[in-house]
């Protein structure tokens, strides 16, 4: 037997399989012809399980492109992820505690700009769980599955924040600037001569 023929077999055994659910006892007299993947019964059950695929009437269709009908970011590299908008709400509140729970002051510039956006996405992304595209808009910094990107690469940043306590770092410094003074605002600096014209 020919390998398109054992292949033309097995796939008549699987329509034959499928059809079988609907084709059970409804069958009066016996045929002594097989059963043909076109018949009737076969294709109603197709149908009938395509038809149940398809959205109810209460959800929204299915869009190419947009929404879960999304199939491309357009970025090399970065798949789109459908769960992108709930795995942001659990990255920034992460941010968020370990923000709470270091020992950095609450008035470090560094945290309260963090907390000021984590919190912004977050109210964004709960109140548009379902709709993506508004939380793009809201953020208005990328793609939702950039933001969960840039929510994991703040979480490197605040690591090695809070490692080398940068906060401490920052000290306010005076500047003395008086350009009408005698040196004209330039402190004690030499200027020496004008170089010649003449090459060397």
């Amino acid at each position: 037997m020919s390998s398109t023929m054992h292949l033309r077999r097995q796939a008549h055994r699987a329509l034959n399989a499928v059809a079988a659910p609907c084709s059970r006892g409804s069958e009066a007299v016996a045929s002594r012809r097989p059963k043909t993947p076109t018949s009737y019964a076969t294709s109603r059950f197709v149908t009938r399980r395509f038809l149940s695929a398809m959205p109810s009437s209460d959800e929204k269709p299915l869009i190419p492109g947009i929404g879960r009908g999304k199939t491309s970011t357009g970025l090399v590299g970065l798949a789109v992820d459908y769960d992108a908008v709930p795995k942001m709400i659990v990255k920034y509140q992460a941010l968020l505690d370990k923000l709470a729970a270091s020992d950095m002051p609450p008035d470090a510039q560094y945290r309260i700009n963090v907390e000021k956006i984590a919190r912004h996405r977050i109210s964004a992304a709960m109140n548009n769980i379902d709709d993506p595209e508004k939380v793009e808009e809201l953020c208005d910094c990328g793609q939702v599955e950039e933001l969960v990107i840039q929510a994991d690469n703040e979480m490197i940043v605040l690591d090695m924040y809070l490692k080398n306590r940068w906060w401490e770092l920052v000290k306010p410094i005076e500047i003395d600037y008086d350009p009408v003074g005698e040196d004209g605002g330039h402190g004690d600096v030499e200027w020496g001569d004008a170089p010649a014209d003449g090459k060397k």
